[in-house]
């Protein structure tokens, strides 16, 4: 057996053995204090995992597909993600074009660059071409009302939703010496971590927060959840250097900064729903809203890990 598939193995069986273990504490907290009446906090929690088993599943079986099978998975989750983003922002009839032009010539152009792995053009195609070309399109249908609103808003949400999430599947068109065959850990690496930090910070704050962050942003956001995930999702970080091309101490650092990207993201993308007032971005996920609930974190951290990846490992 390989290091690669040995690596495989224990991280593979450390994830399912995390689930199993979070499976039966729901079972039993709920058999122990709520088993004939609803309770708000253990239902959430058994939601919870169960979505992590299905997400669990779908992103093993797109690596098992290659490289195709994340960029394909990852389209998807940006179409959705976007879908949901255009749905609560505001929008005129004359958008429509524009949002054509975000859905089905951006979304495949961009995925489509990354496949080829052209890093020249998919870096700069929405931040460059993107930028020009909405407000184009808009100012052609001769709709004025609020065009600088309309437009920066689908400029911005095709940014964090098509561009950012672009750079999951992107990992694996790095060219690392000495870690030629493994880039598949950078994604698990950073998916863990990301959403890893998020629960996290709900358990401790659930166990110990009391210091609203930002309570009119999101109530349930605290300094001892964000200081106890952070410095949980950097431990996890550390202990997994082993999958990844970074040292000990390396591995802890990026996942801080991981971390902390992440909690700014759900921060920021909250901020977005108070202002929509809604709760979630969607229903498409039991437990966790729609798919922009799930990958807020990961729209800020995504980018962030591939570019510091690319410029101090890669060749």
């Amino acid at each position: 057996m390989t290091a690669y598939q040995k690596h495989t193995l224990l991280l593979t069986a450390g994830i399912f053995a995390v689930l199993i273990v979070a499976s039966a504490v729901g079972w039993a907290l709920k058999l122990r204090l709520a088993p004939d009446r609803p309770h708000s906090t253990i239902d959430n929690l058994n939601a919870r995992v169960k979505a992590w088993w299905l997400m669990v599943v779908v992103i093993g079986l797109a690596l098992l597909a290659g490289k195709g099978g994340v960029i394909v998975l990852f389209a998807f989750a940006s179409f959705t993600a976007l879908r949901e983003y255009a749905t609560l922002v505001p929008t005129r009839r004359a958008d429509h074009w524009v949002l054509v032009l975000c859905f089905f010539v951006f979304i495949p152009f961009q995925y489509l660059l990354v496949w080829i792995e052209w890093y020249g053009l998919y870096s700069i195609l929405i931040p460059v071409y993107g930028f020009l070309a909405l407000p184009t399109i808009a100012v052609a249908r001769g709709d004025v009302r609020n065009f600088m609103q309309r437009t920066a808003t689908l400029q911005w949400g095709l940014m964090i939703t098509v561009y950012c999430i672009s750079h999951v599947p992107a990992l694996l068109t790095l060219d690392i010496p000495g870690y030629a065959g493994r880039n598949a850990f950078l994604l698990v690496f950073l998916i863990l971590i990301v959403q890893a930090s998020d629960v996290l910070q709900y358990v401790w704050g659930k166990l110990f927060g009391k210091t609203k962050i930002a309570p009119e942003v999101s109530p349930s956001k605290t300094l001892e959840g964000l200081v106890g995930g952070v410095a949980s999702a950097t431990l996890l970080g550390a202990s997994l250097w082993w999958i990844t091309p970074f040292s000990l101490a390396q591995a802890a650092l990026i996942s801080l900064i991981l971390a902390l990207a992440g909690f700014f993201g759900g921060l920021v993308m909250s901020a977005i729903k108070r202002d929509r007032g809604v709760k979630d971005w969607g229903t498409m996920i039991e437990g966790h809203g729609g798919m922009l609930d799930r990958l807020d974190s990961v729209c800020f951290s995504a980018p962030i890990f591939f570019h510091v990846v690319r410029y101090w490992w890669s060749q």
